[in-house]
C-alpha cells in the first residue's frame, strides 16, 4: 500500500532556557503537521510520540492540547533515533491497513552542557560502547562519553586512511552556511576553517565547532495511506518508497570505533532501502543524514554509498557534498548547526526532505530533486533509513 506524508510541521529549534515546555513545542508542531495537510485533529486515528528525556505518557500532555479524542497514543524512546522510529512505525501501521491517517510527533526539552545518563543507579543502555570508547587509547582522559565515542570512530577513520582533522573542520563549515539559510536552524551566523580548527577542544580530532548543540524543538509528520488522502483532496505526491530500521549486527563491538557508533547498521539499512525501492545512491541529489558530530557525517557519506569507501576526503574537497556538487548533504544545517533536540531530529529531518520535494524549501532548494534520503542513528542501537520519492 502506498504511504504519504500529507503534512510536516516544526517549530524553530532553541538553545536550552529559550524554548517553550515540551508540551507546548510538541502539541505546536503537530498542529503545524496537521493544519499542513489541511486536516483536523480529529481526523488522526493513531499517534507515535517520540521524545528521550521525559517522564511516561509525556506524548498525551502534548496532544492533549490538540482535543481528547481518545485515540491510542504511544510513546517512543530509541535514543536519538527516536524520532525516525516514530515515522517508522507510522508507516508500518498505515501500510498495514490498521490505520489510515497517523500522526508521528518528535520533540525535548533539553538541559544545558553535554549528554549525562538520567539513571545513575543501573547499568547504562549503552554501556557496550562505552566500554569500547574507553578502551581506545586516550579513552580515560577527560571528556564527554559522546564526544569519545563519535570522536573515537573520526580516529578510527583518520588512521585507516590518513586523513587529517581539518577534513571534519570543513564539514562543520559546510554545515554553518548551509543553515544561514534556514529559520528555524538555532546557529546561522557562518564560520570558516579557522574558527572551528581554533574552537575548543572537546576529545581527540574533535573541536566545539565539529560537536552538535543541546538543543530543545519539536517536529512532526501526517502519514496518510494514498485512499484516505485521495478521499480527503489531500497532497499525495509525497511518499515513503522505502524504509528501514535496524539494530546493532554481530561485530558491533569488536572495537571498531566506527562499528560502535552504527557505520554498520548504516550500511544495512541503505542497502536494504536501495534494494526494495531499485534506487541506486549515486541517483539522490539530496539528504540528510545524522551529523551529531563533524566525524559522524564523514563515515556516513560512505556507509550509505554517497562516495566509495577510503574517498570521503576527495567528495568534501570537491565539493560534492553541497550546493553545485553531486548531492547536497543536510540542506537544513544538519545537527551541527540547525540543532539536535534528540526526539525531534528524525521527523525534522523528515520535514526538510518534504519541503525539499515539494519545491518549499526557499534559499536551501535543491533544484529538481524527485527523491531524497533520510538517515537517523541512535547508539544503543537504532538505525532508520527512509527514502522518500515525489510522484506526480
Amino acid at each position: 500500500m502506498s504511504v504519504c506524508i500529507t503534512g510536516v510541521g516544526m517549530v524553530p529549534f532553541a538553545k536550552p532556557g529559550k524554548c517553550e515546555s515540551y508540551d507546548l513545542m510538541g502539541s505546536a508542531a503537530a498542529r503545524a503537521a496537521i493544519e499542513d495537510a489541511g486536516l483536523a485533529y480529529t481526523d488522526i486515528q493513531q499517534a507515535y510520540v517520540g521524545y528521550v528525556y521525559g517522564d511516561s505518557t509525556s506524548g498525551q500532555a502534548g496532544l492533549y492540547h490538540l482535543g481528547l479524542t481518545g485515540i491510542p497514543i504511544v510513546n517512543v524512546n530509541n535514543n536519538c533515533a527516536t524520532g525516525s522510529s516514530a515515522l517508522w512505525l507510522a508507516r508500518q501501521v498505515v501500510a498495514s491497513g490498521a490505520a489510515d491517517c497517523v500522526l508521528a510527533v518528535g520533540f525535548e526539552q533539553m538541559r544545558p552542557g553535554a549528554l549525562v545518563n538520567v539513571w545513575d543507579d543501573r547499568i547504562s543502555a549503552t554501556a557496550r560502547g562505552e566500554a569500547i570508547a574507553l578502551a581506545q587509547p586516550g579513552g580515560d582522559e577527560p571528556g564527554p562519553m559522546a564526544a569519545k565515542t563519535f570522536g573515537g570512530a573520526g580516529v578510527e577513520y583518520m588512521n585507516r586512511y590518513g586523513t587529517s582533522r581539518e577534513l571534519f573542520g570543513r564539514v562543520a563549515v559546510k554545515a554553518r552556511s548551509h543553515a544561514a539559510r534556514n529559520p528555524f536552524a538555532v546557529f546561522r551566523d557562518p564560520i570558516d576553517l579557522d574558527m572551528v580548527m581554533g574552537s575548543k577542544a572537546i576529545w581527540g580530532p574533535l573541536t566545539l565547532l565539529m560537536c552538535c548543540p543541546p538543543t530543545s524543538g519539536a517536529a512532526a509528520a501526517i502519514v496518510c495511506s494514498e485512499e484516505f488522502a485521495r478521499s480527503r483532496g489531500l497532497d499525495t505526491t509525497i511518499r515513503i518508497r522505502a524504509q528501514s530500521l535496524v539494530t546493532d549486527v554481530p561485530g558491533a563491538f569488536d572495537g571498531d570505533m566506527m562499528k560502535v557508533v552504527g557505520y554498520d547498521m548504516a550500511v544495512r539499512a541503505a542497502k536494504e532501502v536501495y534494494e526494495a525501492s531499485g534506487v541506486d545512491p549515486i541517483d539522490i541529489p539530496v539528504v540528510e543524514l545524522h551529523d551529531c558530530f563533524a566525524t559522524n557525517e564523514l563515515i556516513t557519506y560512505e556507509a550509505l554509498g554517497l562516495t566509495p569507501e577510503g574517498t570521503a576526503e576527495k567528495f568534501i574537497l570537491s565539493g560534492d557534498n553541497t550546493y553545485g556538487g553531486r548531492v547536497v548533504t543536510n540542506p537544513s544545517g544538519g545537527l551541527l548547526s540547525k540543532g539536535h533536540p534528540l526526539g525531534a531530529t528524525g521527523l525534522a529531518q523528515c520535514a526538510e526532505l518534504v519541503w525539499q520535494l515539494r519545491g518549499q524549501a526557499g534559499d536551501r532548494q535543491v533544484d529538481g530533486a524527485q527523491v531524497a534520503l533520510q538517515h537517523n542513528l541512535g547508539l544503543g542501537g537504532a538505525c532508520v533509513v527512509t527514502l522518500y520519492e515525489k510522484v506526480a
